[in-house]
Formats: structure tokens, C-alpha cells, sequence
């Protein structure tokens, strides 16, 4: 419909391999702190010592300490498996206790130390496979006959797990499909997962796994009662995305927010920290079947929404390149967009329309994650309601996978249940009376919205050019990615990152990979 020139979209794919290319470049030989806290999680490792301190980080901390995680805290957890016997929980809490099986010399035939190690990776992430595979059946199940698109994505974030709970029922039933567990505003900052279920946070809920299973737990049961499968997803971002990774994959998350460049944007992360984090996290999501959700949406809340528009597509290349390198497949890369041209810009609408078309046509098998507008939103709850439904038509009309639900609160505070029943409403609403409008209508030859299509890819073609040219890291120094500058050598976490020495292995990525640790 937008009749693109497929040498430049051709040329877009090109350019952002390379680019994903160069960020495998620059992550090789290194690991982070929290990538080895996700692979002795999946290992089995859970808890808290004497006090309060998350088990992982007690025990990543210990061998970082006897300057052993440039190895590997498989390695060494592989020691101390042959040396005691014991499994990699009773190691954690025995080394919270003060012990220190590997604390002297006494060498490990390295064998049969892999071999411990391996045998402990199998069976853990194979149980967690299993457990997904039938959470797969059971989706299956209960979604037989039901309209694949759009899957309404309705946020809860209270800061009370219970009192999500119960928001998440209320959208669930009034039609909700995905329940997003927003996560508490910073924790994207903490280098360490919260433990146990959590009934304060500002504005949102932390992610912890017994948040996870609890809200998990809530959904299936409504789910089986009423005959309906309601997925759950949260926020894998920020300092622990490989750990936010994998307690999404034991509880059995179906979506998870997980974004290549977010954290160092907005949340001022070390750009290199956050793409080694990110890659693990992907492999984790990818193995386990999760969807991913990106971010590119937030562009257009720090930069103008028109002049931003060629980001947006250049860092979804980006975002898709970098999934497939982890094993993730286009069917579960939900690339971000959003409806953010302010209100009062004429013929807003057909811009926002060439924008949404633009971002299906170029990734068909993207199930696209499309955002309510928010940005210029003011209290008004006319307007909002107004601009919602624009919003509603345009998800319609385009075809869009997952739809976001707006509320017509936005801006006042954060949403109560009945807000979020009349956003569910006016989303039923548009869908039923506009459902073919997308076959129906087409667009004039060389018109507005093929035309700002068009430009809108050349200059995210000249954008991704200039990042394949620069480097990613120069070009996130410049501010092409929503007009936010943050060096390569600043941000939080940058001392969590460990160069990797010869004998360092990974049995987590070597399972998920089959032997190829990448």
C-alpha cells in the first residue's frame, strides 16, 4: 500500500547487520556481573542470606572477590560442585555462611568440573523448558477460535502485588490479553533483583520472581475458570536483564519488555554493559519462547515526534538484527511504535497512519507493540478520549499485533480499574466498527501518507548508514536515538562488566545454543 522501493529497504537490512554485527564485535570477551547472577539462577540458585542479600549476588560477589569471575562463576561453581557433592544452592548458602569450598589450592580435573556443571545446567533449564512447553499447550488450548490480533496490553502498576492482582482480573475480565506488571520507577538502577512478594513501590511493582508467580498463578486460574488465556508480562531492562530474564522464564512470563538501547538512554546504564546484558537476556527469552517487546516508542517523548520518525524505524533494524543474532524469531520481536504527533499538527492523523502502515510493511512478522498517545496528553479527559480513539482507528486500520490500551486518565494519575474498563471499551468499540476498514481503503499514488512514508525510510536508511559508519557507541554519543547523548565510557554498572579469561565458559548459552557458546 505504501509502495516502498525495495533497494532501500533492502539497504536497511544491510546496514543494521552490520551494526548488529559490530555490537557481537565489541560484546565478545567480556561478561557482566549480572549475566553471571542469571546463569547461577538458572543453575538453581535462589534465596537470601542472614541479611536479606539475594543469594546470587552473595555468591557472584564471593568469587569476584577471590578474583575468579573472569573464568566464570560456572567455573568455579563447577569446582565446588565436584568438591562437596552438593548442589548449587547449598554452595550459595554455605558460602553465605562464611564457607569457601574452593579456598584452597587443591586443583579440579577441569573435565569433570564442566561436566558438574553442564549436568546441573541440563537438568534445571530442561525443567523450565518443559514447564514452558506445556504453559505453550495450555495457551494453545484456551485460545482456540479466538482473533489472533490485536492482543489488548493493559498495564497495572499499583506497587501492591495483591492490589495488581486485582486489577489485572477486573482487565481480564472486561477483555484484557496481556497484563503488563509495570515495574517500580527506578529499579532499573538496583544491580541486585528484589526477594519476595513486594506490597510498596512508586509507580509501579517490583519485579521479583515471587511477583512473577504470583500474578502468573492469578491469571492461569482465571484463565482455566473462564476459558481464556491471559498472558502476563513485565519489564526486563536495566542492571539485571539477564536475571529479570531467566525469573521470567521459571514463572513462565509470556512478554517481557526488553529493549537494546533503553537502559542506557534512560536510565543513564553503561552502553556497554547494556548490550552484554542484553544479549544473554535475549538468548533467554528466545530459548524459552518469550516475546519481546521494544521501546522504540520512547523516542517520540524526548524528541519530536515528526523529525524522531527515522530513529524510530532505524532502531527497530536495530533491535530486529540483534534478536535474530540471539535466536529469537521475527513472530516473537515486538518492535515499539507509538501515536505521539501532537494533537494540534495538521493532518496528524494521516502521518500517524503512514507511520504505523510503514513499520507493518517493513516487518510483517513482527508482531508490532503499539503505544496509545501520552506525551501530549494534559488532564483533559475529552481530548484524550479523542485522541485514544484516533489512536484505536489507526491500530485497526493498520493491522497492529499488539495494542496498548489508552486510558482516559492518562496524565491525572496512575489508572483505577474503571479507567482501564473504559479504554478496553473504546478499543472493542473501534475494532468492530472500523474491522475491514484496512482492506477497504487505498491510499492515493504519490500521496501524503505514501510520500512521508518513503521519506520517513531514506532518512532512516541514511541514519543507519551513518551508525554502521560511526559505531553504535559514537552514534549514541551523538543523540541520534531520541535526542538523548550518553557516552561510552559513562553511565552506571560500567564496573560490573569482567573480561572473560581463556578457561571462562557459560553452560547456560552453550545448552540454548547446542555446544555454541556464540
Amino acid at each position: 500500500m505504501l509502495n516502498l522501493d525495495r533497494g532501500v529497504v533492502d539497504g536497511c537490512h544491510a546496514a543494521a547487520v552490520a551494526i548488529a554485527h559490530q555490537v557481537t564485535q565489541a560484546t565478545q570477551g567480556k561478561t557482566t556481573v549480572s549475566v553471571e547472577r542469571a546463569i547461577v539462577r538458572l543453575l538453581g540458585v535462589d534465596g537470601v542470606d542472614d541479611m536479606d542479600v539475594p543469594l546470587p549476588n552473595v555468591l557472584v560477589d564471593h568469587i569476584a572477590a577471590a578474583g575468579c569471575l573472569g573464568q566464570g562463576a560456572a567455573n568455579w561453581l563447577g569446582r565446588a560442585l565436584v568438591r562437596t557433592s552438593s548442589t548449587p544452592q547449598q554452595i550459595a548458602e554455605a558460602v553465605a555462611h562464611g564457607d569457601d569450598p574452593c579456598a584452597d589450592e587443591c586443583a579440579v580435573d577441569p573435565d569433570k568440573s564442566r561436566r558438574a556443571v553442564m549436568q546441573a545446567a541440563d537438568a534445571h533449564m530442561t525443567a523450565i523448558a518443559d514447564r514452558m512447553r506445556e504453559r505453550v499447550a495450555m495457551r494453545e488450548r484456551l485460545s482456540a477460535g479466538a482473533p489472533p490480533f490485536p492482543l489488548r496490553y493493559v498495564l497495572t502498576a499499583t506497587g501492591n502485588i495483591h492490589e495488581d492482582i486485582v486489577h489485572a482480573t477486573a482487565v481480564a475480565e472486561h477483555g484484557g490479553d496481556i497484563i503488563a506488571l509495570i515495574r517500580s520507577t527506578a529499579q532499573s538502577l538496583l544491580d541486585y533483583v528484589p526477594y519476595g512478594a513486594t506490597t510498596e513501590g512508586y509507580g509501579g511493582t517490583f519485579a521479583t520472581q515471587e511477583n512473577f508467580r504470583l500474578i502468573r498463578q492469578a491469571m492461569d486460574e482465571w484463565s482455566e475458570a473462564n476459558g481464556r488465556y491471559v498472558r502476563v508480562s513485565s519489564f526486563c531492562s536495566g542492571l539485571c536483564m539477564p536475571e529479570i530474564a531467566a525469573i521470567g522464564a521459571i514463572e513462565g512470563l509470556d512478554n517481557m519488555v526488553n529493549d537494546a538501547l533503553y537502559g542506557i538512554l534512560y536510565r543513564d546504564i553503561n552502553p556497554l554493559r547494556t548490550l552484554i546484558d542484553q544479549q544473554v537476556s535475549r538468548y533467554v527469552n528466545g530459548y524459552f519462547g518469550i516475546v519481546i517487546n521494544t521501546g522504540e516508542d520512547n523516542y517520540l517523548r524526548t524528541a519530536d515526534s515528526l523529525t524522531a520518525a527515522p530513529s524510530v524505524v532505524a532502531s527497530q533494524f536495530i533491535n530486529l538484527y540483534l534478536a535474530r543474532s540471539a535466536g529469537i524469531a521475527d513472530e516473537r520481536v515486538a518492535l515499539g511504535n507509538a501515536f505521539e504527533i501532537a494533537p494540534e499538527e495538521t493532518n496528524g492523523l494521516l502521518l500517524e497512519w503512514a507511520q504505523a502502515l510503514l513499520s507493518r510493511e517493513l516487518f510483517p512478522q513482527c508482531p508490532v507493540k503499539y503505544m496509545p498517545p501520552t506525551r501530549f496528553m494534559d488532564g483533559n479527559q475529552m481530548r484524550t478520549q479523542a485522541c485514544d480513539t484516533l489512536f484505536n482507528l489507526v491500530t485497526t486500520a493498520t493491522g497492529q499485533a499488539i495494542q496498548t490500551i489508552g486510558v482516559p486518565t492518562e496524565a491525572i494519575f496512575t489508572p483505577h480499574i474503571h479507567d482501564r474498563v473504559f479504554g478496553l471499551e473504546n478499543a472493542r468499540y473501534v475494532a468492530n466498527f472500523a474491522r475491514d476498514i484496512g482492506k477497504e481503503i487505498e491510499f492515493k499514488h504519490d500521496g501524503l501518507i505514501q510520500t512521508r512514508a518513503r521519506d520517513v525510510l531514506a532518512r532512516a536508511l541514511d541514519l543507519l548508514h551513518e551508525i554502521a559508519k560511526i559505531g553504535i557507541f559514537d552514534a549514541i554519543a551523538a543523540g541520534m536515538f531520541g535526542e538523548v547523548r550518553r557516552d561510552a565510557a559513562g553511565g552506571r554498572g560500567a564496573k560490573g562488566i569482567v573480561p572473560t579469561e581463556p578457561a571462562y565458559y557459560n553452560p547456560c548459552i552453550e545448552f540454548m545454543t547446542g555446544g555454541n557458546d556464540g
